[in-house]
C-alpha cells in the first residue's frame, strides 16, 4: 500500500502550511494567545512578517520573538522570518538612509536632441544635460508617499553621449561622442540623414524606494545580511536549522520606473536599472565605448535586430547580477548557518519577466531560494476568471494568473535541483471579507492541481479587532466565524501537499519562457499556447532558456526527449518569439536533430538575441499557426488523459512517486459528469482528502489503460491512487433520489462569532433561509434545530444544498463534523438513536456584511463602496434518506 496514504490514514504527515503571523508590538499574552490558536488550526509553523512592527531588530522585537520561539518550542512549530521591516524587501530596516550614496540604488535615464538637417555643425553645450530630469511622481505615488522627503544626491553623471540616425541598421549608424564631454561641449557635423543626440545620464534622485539596495550590487545587498540576518543568528543561532527554519523575502525588486508599473516592457520604461558590476560587464561585452549602446534600450528608430542585441546583453547582464548578488547571496548566507531561504517576486501580469516592481527574470531572480514561490492575493485568481479584465486601478490578464501562475512556481520547483521539488504559494491576502472558506478551498485546490505543494496563507494578525489591512484574518481575536472552518481547511491543504510533495510530478510538453524575447521586443505570452493545453488536459511546464545554456546546473540531457532535472519532456513548444538565445537556439537544433519534437507556434524566431543568426536545424521543428497546436499534438504521445466530454475547466495533476497519483479538480460552477481514460492500468482507488478516508471507484480496464466513469462536483477534487490496499473501500456518499426534503420548523438563532455559544434572536423558519435580507448587517453563527425520528437500526443520510458557507452538524450533541463544499452530505448512522433525535446545524457566515460598516481603505482609495454580497445561512433545502 502507497506509504503516504498509510500515513495519512494513520492520522500522520508532514507540515506544508506557515501563515504570516504580523506583529505589531503586541503584549505578550496576546503572542501566546495567536501561537496556540494558529496551532489549533492544524498548522505546524509561522512566518512572522516585521512589516507593521515598531522596533524591528530592536529590543521590543527580540521580546516578542522570544515569545513566539518558545510557544514554538513547546508546541513544536517552525518559525519563518520576513527578512525587512518595510515592504517590499530591500529596505535593510533602513540601512541605506545613511549608507554611502554608492550603496544605494542608481538609474540610468536618457535625453534627447534632434539635430539640424545634414551637413551642418552642429554645437551643443552640456551644461543643461550634466544632470537628469527632475522625477515627476505619478499619481499613485503622490497619495501614497504624500509629505515623504528623499535626500536628494549632487552626484548625477553624464556618462555617454550618442548620435543615432533614423532607420540605421548597422554600428555604423550610431555614433560615439563620449570622448567630447571633458570639453563641456559636442561638436558634430551631423551627416547625411536624420539624426538625433542621446544624453545618458546616471543619477540616484528616481522613484520612490531611494532608500533600498541595489540589487545588482553584492556590497549592497550584503547590507540587508548584516543589518537583518545576523542580528537574528547572534540572537538565536541555537534555534537556527531547529525551531527557526529560515527567512523569506517578500516581493523584492530591481525598483527602476514608477511604484508597481504594470503593462511596460524594460523598454518602455523611462529610467533603467544600473550599478558598479553592471557597468564592469558591459564593458566586457560591449568594450570601452560601451556608452555608445545604452541608448538602445529604449526603443529608437533603428533595426530591430541591433535593438534586441542591446537589450539583451543589458538585461542578461541584470538578471544574472541579480541572481549573484541578492538571490544567491542570501540563499548560500541561509544554508551556510543551517537554514532555508524562501519568498517570491511579483508575477502579476507578466511582471515576472520586467524589471521595474520585479527582477526581470522569474527563474533568475529567484535561482538562489530554497522554494520556488509565487503570491495570489486580491483576486487575481477568480472563479470561472479567465477571462476578467479587473478594472482600470487594477488590471487584469486571467490568462495569466490561470495558465501561468501556478505553473510557473511547480515548474521551477521540479527542474531546478536546488528546490528538490518544493514551490510555495503566498495565498489568500487581500481578497477582502467577503472571501470565506469556500473561496479559499477554490484557490487552494487551483495551486494543489498546479503541483504547488507548500502554503503561506495571509494572514493572521493580531491587532485589535478590526484590523483594515488586506483581509480577511482567519481568527480576528476571535471575530472570524469560519476560524474553526479554516483550521479544517489547512488539515486538507496538509494532506494533499503530503500527497504531492517528494515525488515528481509528469509534465510531457514543454513551453520555452519568454524572459529573453520579452526583453528584446514585442512576443507572443507564453500563457496562449498554455491556455491550450491547460483546457485539453496536456500537463506542461514552463522552462528557461538557461537550461540550455547552463546544462550541468539543470541537470539537462538533450536526446529524443529533453531531459532537464527530474523531468522528461516529449515536446518543446516555442511561443512566437522574434528573438531566442543562441544557447537556447543551439540546443532546440541539437533536440531536433536528435529526433525531439519541437513546435513553432505562428513563425520561427527571426534571429538569435545575441545577433547571430539561427541554426539550420531549426526549421526541422514544425511551425503551425496557435489554432493548429492541439491538432498537430494530437498526433504526439503527449496526451495521457482523456475526457469526454470535454470540459476546459477540469484539471488534472499526475505526480509519481512510490505510486502513480492523479489529483482532478473541477473549477466550473457546475459538476462535471462524464468518463476518464488515463494510460494507466493496475489496481487503483479513490482516496477522499477531506474525510481522510479511501472510496471505491467506478473503473474498467481497457486494452491500454483504464476508463473511469465519474462525477466530480466543484470543491470537491478525485484523488486517483494506482495501488493494491488491504484496506476496507468506502462507496462514495450520494443520497439517491427517495431524499425526503426537511424544509418547516426550523428554529434559527443567531451568535456572533466572538459571542459563540450564546445564541439569540431565536424564531421559526422554512428553508431555503432569507437571513441576508432580514438581517443585513449580520454576521457569525446562524444555528438551525430541528428534530428527526427514526426507527431501530435505521441508518440516516443528510443533505443540505447550500449554505453559506461552513457547516457543522450535529446529533443529539455530538458532532458529524465540519464540511465547507456544497452539497454537504453527512452519513449520521452512527450517531442516531431509536425514536426521536435532535438535529442542530450551524452555519458560520463570512464577516463581510459586519464589516461593511468599516469601509476597506484601499477599496475606498480607488472609489469602490462597500456593498456586501455574502450570502449567509442555509439557502438551499435540507434533505434525508433513511
Amino acid at each position: 500500500m502507497d506509504q503516504k496514504i498509510r500515513k495519512l490514514l494513520a492520522g500522520e504527515g508532514g507540515n506544508y502550511i506557515f501563515p504570516f503571523f504580523w506583529q505589531h508590538g503586541e503584549t505578550e499574552e496576546v503572542l501566546r494567545e495567536y501561537m496556540k490558536v494558529i496551532a489549533e488550526s492544524n498548522i505546524g509553523a509561522v512566518c512572522v512578517e516585521s512589516r507593521p512592527h515598531p522596533d524591528f531588530v530592536g529590543e521590543k522585537w527580540w521580546q516578542d520573538m522570544d515569545v513566539i520561539l518558545d510557544e514554538a518550542r513547546k508546541r513544536n512549530m517552525k518559525v519563518w522570518i520576513l527578512d525587512d521591516s518595510h515592504f517590499p524587501t530591500g529596505y535593510a530596516n533602513g540601512a541605506l538612509k545613511n549608507a554611502d550614496g554608492k550603496l544605494r540604488r542608481q538609474s540610468l535615464t536618457v535625453r534627447s536632441l534632434d539635430c539640424p538637417k545634414s551637413d551642418t555643425d552642429m554645437e551643443v553645450s552640456l551644461d543643461n544635460y550634466q544632470k537628469a530630469a527632475p522625477w515627476e511622481p505619478n499619481q499613485m505615488e503622490q497619495h501614497m508617499l504624500q509629505g515623504q522627503e528623499w535626500k536628494l544626491f549632487d552626484d548625477d553623471q553624464l556618462i555617454g553621449v550618442t548620435a543615432v540616425r533614423e532607420g540605421g541598421k548597422t554600428e555604423a549608424d550610431i555614433l560615439d561622442l563620449s570622448g567630447q564631454i571633458p570639453s563641456g561641449k559636442i561638436v558634430f557635423p551631423v551627416p547625411e540623414g536624420k539624426w538625433q543626440l542621446k544624453f545618458c545620464i546616471l543619477t540616484r534622485n528616481r522613484g520612490p524606494h531611494r532608500d533600498y539596495i541595489n540589487m545588482m550590487d553584492e556590497e549592497s545587498c550584503r547590507v540587508l545580511i548584516d543589518t537583518v540576518y545576523e542580528p537574528h543568528y547572534q540572537h538565536y543561532a541555537a534555534d537556527f536549522g531547529t525551531t527557526i527554519a529560515g527567512f523569506f523575502s517578500d516581493e523584492p525588486e530591481i525598483g527602476n520606473g514608477h511604484l508597481y508599473e504594470m503593462g511596460k516592457k524594460i523598454y518602455e520604461i523611462e529610467d533603467q536599472p544600473w550599478s558598479r558590476e553592471v557597468e564592469t560587464e558591459l564593458k566586457k561585452c560591449w568594450g570601452e565605448n560601451y556608452h555608445k549602446f545604452l541608448p538602445l534600450i529604449w526603443e529608437q528608430p533603428v533595426d530591430g535586430k541591433l535593438l534586441a542585441r542591446v537589450r539583451y546583453d543589458y538585461m542578461d547582464t541584470v538578471t544574472k547580477a541579480v541572481r549573484k548578488d541578492f538571490s544567491f547571496q542570501l540563499g548560500n548566507w541561509c544554508r551556510e548557518h543551517g537554514v532555508e531561504y524562501i519568498g517570491h517576486l511579483i508575477e502579476d501580469n507578466n511582471q515576472h519577466s520586467r524589471t521595474g516592481s520585479s527582477l526581470g527574470h522569474y527563474f533568475r531572480g529567484l535561482a538562489g531560494e530554497d522554494m520556488s514561490g509565487i503570491d495570489d492575493i486580491g483576486g487575481q485568481v477568480l472563479p470561472q476568471g479567465e477571462e476578467a479584465e479587473g478594472n482600470p486601478f487594477q488590471p487584469r490578464d486571467g490568462h495569466f494568473y490561470h495558465y501561468v501562475l501556478g505553473k510557473l512556481a511547480s515548474s521551477a520547483a521540479a527542474i531546478e535541483p536546488l528546490k528538490k521539488g518544493r514551490s510555495m504559494c503566498e495565498i489568500f491576502g487581500a481578497y477582502g471579507w467577503s472571501e470565506g472558506v469556500q473561496l479559499e478551498k477554490f484557490l487552494l485546490d487551483h495551486f494543489l492541481v498546479r503541483g504547488v505543494n507548500h502554503y503561506v496563507p495571509h494572514a493572521f494578525s493580531a491587532k485589535d479587532f478590526p484590523d483594515p489591512d488586506c483581509p480577511p484574518h482567519f481568527y480576528a481575536h476571535g471575530n472570524n466565524p469560519q476560524y474553526r472552518h479554516f483550521g479544517s481547511l489547512m488539515k486538507y491543504a496538509n494532506r494533499m501537499c503530503e500527497l504531492i510533495s517528494g515525488g515528481t510530478h509528469i509534465a510531457p510538453a514543454a513551453i520555452l519562457y519568454q524572459g529573453e524575447s520579452d526583453w528584446c521586443s514585442d512576443c507572443m505570452m507564453m500563457q496562449e499556447p498554455a491556455r491550450l493545453l491547460a483546457e485539453a488536459q496536456i500537463e506542461y511546464d514552463f522552462i528557461p532558456s538557461d537550461v540550455f545554456a547552463e546544462r550541468e546546473s539543470y541537470r539537462t540531457e538533450i536526446g529524443s526527449t529533453l531531459k532537464v532535472n527530474t523531468q522528461e519532456y516529449q515536446i518543446l513548444i516555442v511561443p512566437k518569439y522574434n528573438y531566442i538565445p543562441k544557447a537556447a537556439a543551439d540546443g532546440i537544433a541539437e533536440f531536433l536533430k536528435k529526433g525531439g519534437q519541437v513546435f513553432f507556434i505562428e513563425d520561427y524566431p527571426e534571429n538569435c538575441c545575441e545577433g547571430m543568426a539561427l541554426p539550420e536545424e531549426i526549421h526541422r521543428g514544425i511551425c503551425l499557426a496557435l489554432p493548429e497546436l492541439l491538432p498537430a499534438l494530437e498526433k504526439t504521445k503527449v496526451r495521457e488523459v482523456r475526457i469526454t466530454p470535454a470540459n476546459r475547466r477540469l484539471h488534472y495533476l499526475h505526480y509519481k512517486e512510490e505510486t502513480d497519483r492523479y489529483l482532478f479538480v473541477n473549477e466550473d460552477h457546475a459538476d462535471y459528469t462524464g468518463e476518464i481514460y488515463m494510460e494507466k492500468k493496475g489496481d487503483c482507488y479513490a482516496y477522499n482528502p477531506w474525510e481522510n478516508r479511501l472510496e471505491s471507484l467506478s473503473a474498467k480496464e481497457t486494452e491500454d489503460g483504464t476508463l473511469f466513469s465519474v462525477t466530480i462536483e466543484p470543491l470537491k477534487p478525485l484523488v486517483v491512487i494506482f495501488d493494491e490496499t488491504e484496506e476496507t473501500l468506502s462507496e462514495p456518499l450520494v443520497l439517491s433520489g427517495e431524499k425526503q426534503p426537511l424544509a418547516a420548523n426550523w428554529k434559527r438563532s443567531l451568535c456572533r462569532s466572538i459571542d459563540y455559544p450564546a445564541f439569540q434572536k431565536e424564531k421559526t423558519v422554512t428553508l431555503p433561509d432569507h437571513l441576508a435580507e432580514e438581517e443585513p448587517l449580520f454576521s457569525g453563527f446562524v444555528r438551525y434545530e430541528n428534530t428527526i425520528s427514526c426507527k431501530k437500526g435505521e441508518g440516516l443520510l443528510l443533505e443540505i444544498s447550500k449554505a453559506a458557507e461552513g457547516v457543522e452538524v450535529f446529533v443529539n450533541g455530538v458532532s458529524a463534523g465540519i464540511q465547507i463544499a456544497a452539497p454537504y452530505r453527512y452519513d449520521l448512522s452512527s450517531l442516531v438513536k431509536e425514536g426521536e433525535n435532535e438535529l442542530r446545524i450551524e452555519v458560520a457566515t463570512t464577516l463581510e456584511r459586519e464589516m461593511s460598516q468599516h469601509p476597506d481603505p484601499m477599496m475606498a482609495m480607488m472609489g469602490v463602496k462597500s456593498v456586501p454580497t455574502s450570502e449567509s445561512g442555509i439557502t438551499g433545502m435540507v434533505c434525508i434518506e433513511k
